[in-house]
C-alpha cells in the first residue's frame, strides 16, 4: 500500500491520499525544487498534457519540500492548476516515506509512483535529480489501469 499522507496545496488547503480512494488513481509526483530549470520543465509538460494526466479517473498530486508561499508563486507564474503540495515540515517526511528524499541536499529526487483507485502502489520509477522523467512512460501504465 502507498504511505499515507496529509499535505496544503499552493492555496493551503489540506490534501489527502486517501481522498482519492476508491475514485480515482493518483500520480505522485516528487520534484526537488519549483523554479529550477528541469522542475519548471517538467511541471510545464504535465500542465500541457493535463488531461492525460487528470480527469475523472486519475489525478496528479505535485510533491516538493518548498514552502506554500513558493509554491503559490511558482504556481501562478507558469499556469499550473494541479495540486502543488508542501512536504516543507516536517521536513521532506511524505518524500522520506516514498524513499526519495536526499538527505545532502534537503529535498527530493525525481520520484514517480502510481496509486491505483484502491491505495496500492502500482508503478514507480526514480530519477536521480538532474535526469528529467520520461513522462511517455507513465502516461502508459496509466492508460493499461
Amino acid at each position: 500500500m502507498a504511505p499515507e499522507f496529509e499535505l496544503r496545496d499552493q492555496h493551503g488547503q489540506i490534501v489527502r491520499l486517501a481522498d482519492f480512494c476508491g475514485s480515482k488513481n493518483v500520480v505522485l509526483v516528487f520534484y526537488p525544487y519549483a523554479f529550477t530549470r528541469v522542475c519548471t520543465s517538467e511541471m510545464c509538460a504535465i500542465r500541457d498534457e493535463l488531461p492525460a494526466f487528470q480527469g475523472d479517473e486519475v489525478q496528479v498530486l505535485a510533491i516538493s519540500t518548498d514552502t506554500v508561499f513558493a509554491l503559490r508563486v511558482f504556481a501562478e507564474q507558469q499556469g499550473l492548476e494541479f495540486p502543488l503540495l508542501s512536504d516543507f515540515w516536517p521536513h521532506g517526511a511524505v518524500a522520506r516515506s516514498y524513499g526519495v528524499f536526499d538527505e545532502l541536499r534537503g529535498c527530493a529526487v525525481r520520484g514517480t509512483f502510481i496509486v491505483g483507485k484502491d491505495g496500492a502502489l502500482r508503478w514507480s520509477v526514480v530519477n536521480a535529480i538532474p535526469d528529467a522523467r520520461n513522462q511517455a512512460e507513465y502516461l502508459k501504465v496509466l492508460g493499461a489501469l
